[in-house]
C-alpha cells in the first residue's frame, strides 16, 4: 500500500468494508514513518509502536467509532492531547504531558481516529518556518535544504512524504495555506467560527486564528472538517452550517473567478510565482468558467496595519502569562508580546474599524465573482537556516511576518480559503494559490476545489 497515493477516503472505506484492518494500515504507517521521518522530522513524540498497534487491534474488535474509524492522525504540537507531550516547540513546554483532549483532538478521537503523536510546529507557532528548540527544523520533501514552511509544517510534510492521510492544522496568519502551497497538498482554512477554538481565556474579542484540515485532495478535506466543525456551547461564538462531505466537483461553466494578482502592485514577489499561478488560472477557463483581473479592491497598507496591531494584541494575550520567563522566548515572540502590551485600547478599536470596512468591501466584491483568488506565498521555501526572508524582489521587509502579506487580507476577515497547488518552479519546489469567498461559503471553495484537483492531480505529481 503507498500511502502517499491512496485517499483518506478509499483507506476509511476499506476499513469500513473489512478489506483493510486498522491494525494493518497501523503497521503500514509505523514503517512509513520510519522510512521517511528521519530526514523530514515532521512527526514527533510518536507513541509506543506496540501501544499504537494494540488500541488498532481493539479499534478491529469493536464497532465502528465514526466516520474516521481506525485512521492514524498525527496531531499539531499546538494542541494538547492526553498523554502525549505538548511543547508547542518552546523549551518551557519540553515535558509537558496534558491529562486531557483539547476539543478538536477530543473531537478527532470520539470519531475514530488513533492519535500516534505530533506534527512539528514553529515555537508557539510563529512564523511561517517549522523550527524550534526542542525537536529542530522539519525539512521539506521537495528539497530537503529548504523550509517547509509554517507554522502547519510537520503536518504539511507528513501529507506530502505519505506518513499519514490526513492532517489537523491551525491558521491565523497563514499556517494552514503556506505549508500547503510549499509542499504541494491542499489546506483550508474554514470561515471564522466554524471550528471553535479551544474554551479556555477570552471567547469574543480575538477573532483571527482558526483550525482547520490539510489533504492531498479536497475531497479527503470534507470528513475531517465535518468532525471537527460545529459549536461549542461554552462558547459565544459559533457556525452550525451544515456538512460539507461528500465533496463533489463544482460545475464551472459560467462561475466568475477573480485574479487579484499582486493587489496592485502592493505585494512584492519572487519570480515565477504569479506566472506559475496564471498559468493555473487557464485551468478554471478550460473547465468554463470566467477568469477577470481585479484591481485592488481596499489599501493594502490599512489591511496591513490593522492585521499587525490585531495580531500583535491577540499574541499578546495568549503569552501573557509568559511574561516573567520573556528572557526564554525567542525574539520574535518577544517583539509581539512587548508591542501588544504597548498598545492602548482605542489602537485596538481603530485597527478593528479598518477590519470593518475591509469586510464590507469583501462582501461587496464576492457579489460580483463567484471565488477570489491570490497567490499563497510571496517567496519560494527559502534555505532551512534563515529564520525569515528580509528582502522579496528588491523590497526590505520591516517584521519578521511581512513576507506573508499575501495571506492577510483573508485571514484578518475570517473567509473561507482553500489553498490548491499550482506545479512547480524552474527548481521543481512546489507553489499554490489561495481560493477564498465569503464567509460560510466553505461547501462551495471545496467543491471549486475538486473541480479544479480533477484537472490537476498536483499531489499525485513530481517535478521533472
Amino acid at each position: 500500500m503507498d500511502l502517499s497515493q491512496t485517499t483518506a477516503i478509499d483507506l476509511l472505506n476499506a476499513i469500513a468494508a473489512g478489506r483493510l484492518s486498522a491494525e494493518e494500515l497501523m503497521q503500514t504507517t509505523l514503517d512509513r514513518i520510519a522510512s521517511v521521518n528521519g530526514s523530514a522530522n515532521a512527526i514527533v513524540a510518536l507513541r509506543d509502536p506496540d501501544e499504537l498497534l494494540a488500541e488498532a487491534r481493539a479499534m478491529d474488535a469493536g464497532p465502528n467509532r465514526g466516520p474516521l474509524h481506525g485512521l492514524p492522525i498525527a496531531v499539531k504540537d499546538l494542541v494538547n492531547v492526553a498523554g502525549i507531550v505538548t511543547s508547542q516547540g518552546s523549551p518551557i513546554f519540553k515535558d509537558h504531558v496534558p491529562q486531557k483532549d483539547d476539543l478538536i483532538a477530543a473531537r478527532m478521537r470520539a470519531a475514530g481516529a488513533i492519535l500516534i503523536g505530533k506534527t512539528n510546529v514553529p515555537e508557539f507557532g510563529l512564523g511561517s518556518h517549522t523550527f524550534n528548540p526542542v525537536y529542530g527544523a522539519t525539512r521539506n520533501p521537495y528539497d530537503p535544504t529548504r523550509t517547509s514552511g509554517g507554522s502547519s509544517g510537520g503536518a504539511a510534510v507528513a501529507l506530502a512524504a505519505g506518513m499519514v492521510a490526513l492532517a489537523d492544522g491551525s491558521d491565523m496568519m497563514g499556517s494552514l495555506r503556506n505549508p500547503a502551497a510549499w509542499n504541494n497538498v491542499y489546506g483550508f482554512r474554514p470561515s471564522w467560527g466554524r471550528v471553535p477554538s479551544e474554551p479556555a481565556g477570552d471567547g469574543y474579542l480575538h477573532q483571527l486564528s482558526t483550525l482547520g484540515p490539510m489533504a492531498r485532495s479536497p475531497e479527503d478535506l470534507g470528513p475531517l472538517l465535518d468532525v471537527i466543525s460545529g459549536p461549542d456551547p461554552r462558547q459565544p461564538y459559533g457556525d452550525a452550517s451544515s456538512a460539507v462531505s461528500p465533496v463533489q466537483a463544482a460545475d464551472m461553466r459560467g462561475l466568475r473567478i477573480g485574479w487579484l494578482d499582486d493587489w496592485g502592485g502592493a505585494y512584492p514577489f519572487q519570480d515565477g510565482i504569479r506566472e506559475l499561478c496564471r498559468d493555473a488560472l487557464d485551468v478554471f477557463t478550460q473547465l468554463g468558467a470566467e477568469v477577470a483581473p481585479v484591481a485592488a479592491p481596499f489599501p493594502a497598507d490599512r489591511i496591513w496595519d490593522s492585521w499587525v496591531t490585531l495580531r500583535a494584541w491577540s499574541v499578546a494575550a495568549g503569552l501573557a502569562e509568559l511574561s516573567e520567563n520573556r528572557a526564554a522566548l525567542k525574539d520574535t515572540a518577544q517583539w509581539e508580546l512587548d508591542r501588544g502590551l504597548a498598545l492602548t485600547a482605542m489602537q485596538v478599536h481603530e485597527a478593528s474599524v479598518a477590519r470593518s470596512e475591509w469586510f464590507r468591501c469583501a462582501a461587496a466584491l464576492c457579489q460580483e465573482y463567484d471565488a477570489l483568488i491570490l497567490p499563497s506565498a510571496q517567496v519560494w521555501p527559502f534555505a532551512i537556516e534563515t529564520p525569515y526572508p528580509t528582502a522579496i524582489a528588491g523590497t526590505a521587509m520591516d517584521t519578521y511576518h511581512r513576507w506573508m502579506e499575501v495571506m492577510v487580507p483573508v485571514s484578518l476577515i475570517g473567509l473561507p480559503c482553500l489553498s490548491v497547488p499550482v506545479g512547480f518552479g524552474v527548481e521543481g519546489l512546489p507553489m499554490g494559490m489561495q481560493v477564498f469567498g465569503p464567509r460560510g461559503s466553505d461547501a462551495r471553495i471545496l467543491s471549486i476545489g475538486a473541480a479544479y484537483h480533477a484537472a490537476t492531480r498536483w499531489p499525485q505529481k513530481r517535478p521533472a
